[in-house]
């Protein structure tokens, strides 16, 4: 009785070990070619990628067939390790498109020979099936375990298919003799080893990446500062200094139009800041904007002999559609650079784009905010002016040390308001502006004005915005308790909450309706009317008319949707104001601001 093993299986299992060797390592090189390095198991991948991943490891799965001996009219091969691991790596579409790839290369050189068919359709269900499982269940990918089992199960069903169909029976069966054990063994440990060489792989990639990410941010965030002020030489120097320190390259230079700005690092003797750019490579980034890796002296273009420099990269930073200088990182023969800086450089440059973005559209919003101040300025009423001298000359006659009184608070009124375009004052400032403005309204008005002023201690040196606050008090005057013939109370208070300031300026006048609310507090006030007058607002009384004889008109708000507009332009949404009000019951308006320090 012949035994169930040949005595050729000890000579196939080392001449199939010997060639898996070669493979996995011709696998592993393929798996690591740059467009693959970026594509992960079960990814979203564009379709393209998808038919690289077929297409390579349909030749990995040739390669295995090759790899074989001839036996018996048919091969001992490796092709099951290709395919599995392209289920398992890429998915349905991958194992099957591979499996297709490589049993229809093994059908075709031996079209209707002993095994041809049974040998194709294995593959093609190996790749099927890992593919399957990869899918129904995610987390076993790429585990060593899963692949050694079903290289196990599907070389055994190999073996099955070519006793089923292989014709003669006999000679089907001195096949499977000499070629099942070393076949299902090498196959399937071939298999395991590939995808934990893949595992690996990724493992490693995401480490670089990891790592990559951590250095672009540690150096944003030590850069953020010095950036603020725009890419300047001293901007520029201080930042070539921090990423040389954190990316250990030879040297680092920043330009700016045509302008070397900084250069730290090996060439600093005669790659000069303030000197024009030289290298022609830089000059090309300038034109193309497209980022250059430079492999040669050469190349770079500097004339300088005894230059170090023997390799750099070169990638340009943005301001919209400009190309507003480029970041360069510079090798020497000790120091080369690699793929890994060329990523890294990209990384830079497009997170210093956009902070030299932000800091400008931050300086254009300041000078709008400023703009806003000097528009509400504008707006100040001509009758307050107007009226404010006439009580100062009625009380000339009657009261001169009254007068020379409100003459001081107009004084302070006028000075603070054409002092206020600077960028944050003292809270005690801003509330000295009230007091003045109140004075020489009571001193107009008499008792129909009431004013109480509550700000809790330790908040006096507060910083906020100039002209916040007044406005609201004065529209609480004209528009509240001045629409009423009996006047009214004007309260205003500021107290600490944490590391914000609470401001309220509440009232018990006239109040608004929802419309009038809402017109105030709408994102985009630009598209308002700034003549619409508040419908909850009476018509002033007779005694609100001016020595000229006109009517000292309502104002619309502009001056709170100014104040609400600045603080969600300065702070964000959620520092907006508050309005609770009715029609006859009043008006409070309330926001908030976190603390500021003085610059």
């Amino acid at each position: 009785m012949d035994p169930i093993l040949s005595p050729h299986v000890p000579e196939l299992f080392i001449t199939l070990t010997q060639r898996f060797g070669l493979l996995l390592a011709g696998g592993f090189a393929i798996v690591t070619f740059a467009p693959l390095d970026k594509v992960g198991p079960g990814r979203s991948r564009p379709l393209w990628t998808t038919a690289l991943l077929v297409l390579m490891f349909g030749m990995f799965g040739i390669l295995g067939t090759y790899t074989g001996n001839f036996v018996f009219q048919s091969f001992a091969n490796l092709r099951a390790m290709g395919v599995i691991t392209a289920g398992l790596f890429g998915g349905p579409v991958v194992g099957a498109g591979a499996g297709l790839i490589a049993a229809g290369h093994r059908y075709l050189i031996d079209v209707g020979g002993f095994s041809a068919l049974p040998c194709g359709l294995a593959t093609l269900s190996e790749g099927i099936l890992a593919g399957l499982v990869a899918w129904r269940f995610p987390e076993r990918r790429l585990d060593w375990a899963t692949a050694l089992t079903l290289g196990l199960i599907g070389e055994t069903y190999h073996m099955g298919l070519v006793l089923w169909l292989a014709e003669p029976f006999t000679e089907a069966v001195e096949l499977v003799r000499v070629i099942s054990l070393p076949m299902i063994l090498i196959n399937a440990m071939g298999a395991a080893l590939f995808v934990q060489a893949l595992r690996l792989q990724l493992h490693f990639r995401d480490l670089r990446d990891s790592t990559q990410a951590r250095q672009i941010l540690s150096i944003a965030n030590q850069s953020l500062t010095h950036l603020r002020s725009g890419l300047t030489r001293s901007s520029a120097q201080a930042t070539a200094e921090i990423i040389l320190d954190e990316t250990h390259v030879a040297a680092v230079a920043l330009t700016g139009g045509d302008m070397v700005l900084a250069h730290v690092g090996a060439g600093a003797d005669h790659h000069l800041a303030g000197f024009h750019v030289r290298t022609k490579a830089t000059r090309k980034v300038a034109e193309t904007g497209e980022p250059l890796f430079v492999r040669d002296h050469e190349s770079i273009g500097c004339r300088q002999p005894g230059c170090p420099l023997t390799d750099a990269i070169i990638v340009p930073l943005r301001k919209g559609g400009q190309i507003l200088g480029c970041l360069k990182l510079y090798g020497t023969k000790n120091r080369p650079l690699d793929q890994t800086r060329f990523e890294l450089a990209k990384g830079l440059a497009d997170l210093f784009s956009t902070q030299i973005e932000l800091e400008e559209i931050g300086i254009k919003n300041q000078l709008i905010a400023r703009a806003e101040i000097r528009r509400l300025q504008a707006q100040i009423n001509p009758h307050f002016l107007f009226n404010s001298l006439n009580t100062v000359a009625s009380f000339c006659r009657t009261a001169p040390g009254q007068a020379r009184d409100l003459i001081l608070d107009l004084a302070r009124y006028m000075r603070r308001n054409l002092d206020s375009s600077r960028g944050a004052i003292r809270l005690s400032e801003e509330l000295e502006q009230v007091r003045s403005y109140l004075v020489i309204e009571q001193a107009r008005f008499g008792d129909r004005i009431r004013a109480d002023i509550d700000l809790a201690p330790g908040t006096a040196d507060w910083l906020i915005p100039p002209l916040l606050i007044q406005p609201l008090v004065e529209n609480s005057v004209r528009h509240g308790i001045l629409a009423r013939e009996e006047g009214g109370l004007v309260r205003l208070s500021a107290h600490a909450d944490g590391d914000h300031l609470l401001v309220t300026v509440e009232d018990d006048g006239a109040g608004m309706d929802d419309d009038t609310r809402n017109a105030i507090l709408a994102p985009d006030a630009s598209d308002l009317s700034p003549h619409m007058v508040p419908d909850a607002q009476p018509e002033p009384p007779a005694s609100l008319a001016c020595a000229d004889g006109t009517g000292e008109s309502l104002h619309d708000g502009i001056g709170a949707r100014n104040c609400n507009q600045r603080l969600v332009q300065m702070y964000g949404p959620s520092y907006a104001m508050r309005i609770d009000s009715e029609p006859g019951r009043g008006t409070r308006v309330s926001f908030r601001i976190p603390r500021q320090q003085l610059q």
